[in-house]
């Protein structure tokens, strides 16, 4: 004990902190492999309550067959040679997304409620593998929503793209954007730390959100500064990209590239204020 207080090292002695070092490589799998984890036991929540699945599906139903079929008629809305229901469909689907994942921080204030959020934190879990498995699994909440919408659309006639690529394209799309507005969520949660509050909120921020994007009319529609509240939204970008894998011969206005890297940036961003702000949830 003396020789090591003094800095003297007995024979055959081996720096254990060094010998356990991870390399670069291990420490990304294990991060991505917790997130994993984390992702698993919030989606294993949806699969003891499936009918979450079925009140999820009534909206946007109403939204495709009611808003849908009666603007459809009135040909109210300039959409090209894409047929109204055919442009909203797309738009639906963002929606949905942005509906089930804005009020995925009330979770996260139940957990707190019931200590789950202190176990959580006390595990050698990075903070940015917590956010990024909750994320992850408000898009793979997200899914269904889109085989519904998908079968839905073209029941009602939308011509819709099959192809076996665009539908991958169009999933990660999804799980991307329900990520982004999920981490939001969590944010808005961290902050106000208040079931009431954070309801108050995202009631608030859903309807601009959804109307200052271009889910149900295009963007050349809207006055100047409404265009520029637009394309400063990540919905939008959700959208277009949605839009023009979804579509037969649909087109990005924005360009797939630029509205993947919106989201996956803005994604990003996110998820490092989030890790920064989630212990303080706690308290």
């Amino acid at each position: 004990m003396r020789l090591q207080e003094q800095g003297a090292r007995p024979a055959g002695w081996v720096d254990i902190s060094l010998s356990h070092a991870l390399s670069p490589l291990e420490a990304l799998s294990g991060f991505f492999r917790k997130t994993i984890v984390i992702a698993e036991f919030e989606v294993r929540k949806l699969r003891h309550d499936p009918t979450e699945l079925v009140t999820r599906a009534v909206q946007p139903a109403l939204w495709l067959v009611i808003f849908g079929e009666v603007f459809s008629r009135l040909r109210a809305i300039p959409t090209g040679n894409v047929p109204y229901l055919d442009f909203m469909a797309p738009g639906i689907l963002a929606q949905s997304v942005l509906f089930i994942s804005i009020f995925y921080g009330i979770a996260a204030i139940w957990e707190r409620d019931l200590g789950i959020i202190h176990k959580l934190l006390a595990t050698p879990t990075p903070r940015p593998a917590l956010v990024l498995g909750k994320a992850l699994s408000a898009g793979v909440r997200s899914l269904p929503q889109a085989v519904f919408i998908y079968i839905l659309a073209l029941i009602l006639g939308v011509k819709m793209n099959l192809n076996p690529l665009d539908l991958i394209a169009m999933l990660i799309a999804v799980v991307v954007g329900a990520g982004f507005f999920a981490t939001l969520s969590l944010i808005i949660a961290c902050i106000v730390k208040s079931r009431e509050r954070f309801m108050g909120i995202g009631q608030v921020l859903t309807m601009p959100l959804f109307f200052a994007s271009n889910a149900i009319y295009p963007i050349v529609m809207m006055p100047a500064w409404l265009q520029l509240v637009s394309k400063a939204n990540p919905l939008t970008y959700t959208v277009d990209a949605l839009r023009a894998m979804m579509l037969q011969g649909g087109a990005s206005s924005f360009g797939l590239g630029l509205d993947f890297v919106v989201l996956v940036v803005a994604t990003a961003v996110l998820v490092m204020i989030a890790s920064s702000l989630y212990p303080g949830l706690a308290q």
